[in-house]
């Protein structure tokens, strides 16, 4: 799916799934802006990229920090262009029961998790407004659709970016900018990897009998960023081995 000529930023860029859309979308053919509080992983996903023949930029700092977003949106127009696509993908993740959930977790996970895409989104949409085009992709999870104990403020804060990419779809539609979510299952990611879940356990409960690949996740990024997703917003494209079926 060409992507040649387009503007991509990748929020969480330097590992896992970030690092696997920001390669898809080079591949694809969009110049890639990788963003990540790791600034070695975001320059490691941009030096892979490269290498492959295609362009891309690293940034590190913090995607939900006002100032700092104009700060990687400057430089990503001055090095790259005009961005025409968006991937919200950076978040952090928490395993507390309810009553041990204090209220500074809360209000970070809701800071990273929810602000940082509602930041970025308006950092860049003036490109999107002026271009009459435009993709946003916000990667939320199936833990908002079917509930995790353990996770309530974790939960509640991807509910709330599926809630916020229906109602911008209905707001940007008329104007060639589409917004669509992911939620993804369980993906071996370094993120997983460093959680209390049990791997074998959690993949013997998804009827494709696996866990997701980071590339499983790019491919439908790939696919809403194209032009075949043209009529395709304010969907959730579940991509999650039939774990939830809704």
């Amino acid at each position: 799916m060409s992507l040649q000529g387009r503007v991509a930023i990748v929020t969480g860029g330097g590992s896992g799934i970030g690092r696997a859309c920001s390669v898809q979308l080079a591949a694809d053919g969009a110049a890639v802006s990788i963003w990540d509080l790791n600034g070695d992983g975001a320059q490691e996903t941009a030096q892979q990229i490269e290498k492959a023949g295609g362009r891309a930029m690293a940034w590190a700092g913090d995607a939900a920090d006002a100032a700092q977003i104009a700060d990687a949106v400057a430089r990503t127009r001055a090095e790259l262009g005009a961005v025409g696509i968006l991937v919200n993908n950076a978040g952090i993740t928490g395993f507390q029961g309810f009553r041990d959930i204090d209220e500074a977790s809360w209000d970070r996970m809701i800071q990273v998790n929810l602000k940082g895409p509602y930041l970025c989104t308006q950092a860049v949409l003036g490109d999107m407004l002026d271009a009459g085009w435009g993709r946003i992709v916000n990667i939320s999870s199936s833990s908002a659709q079917s509930g995790a104990p353990g996770m309530v403020h974790y939960a509640a804060s991807k509910g709330g970016v599926i809630g916020f990419t229906k109602a911008l779809a209905m707001e940007l539609a008329p104007l060639g900018i589409t917004v669509n979510n992911i939620p993804p299952g369980s993906v071996v990611t370094p993120m997983l990897e460093a959680s209390p879940i049990d791997m074998k356990a959690a993949a013997k409960v998804v009827p494709m009998q696996r866990l997701g690949r980071p590339e499983d996740i790019a491919a439908a990024c790939s696919y809403l960023a194209s032009e075949a997703a043209n009529y395709v917003t304010g969907q959730t494209l579940s991509v999650n081995g039939g774990r939830y079926l809704v």
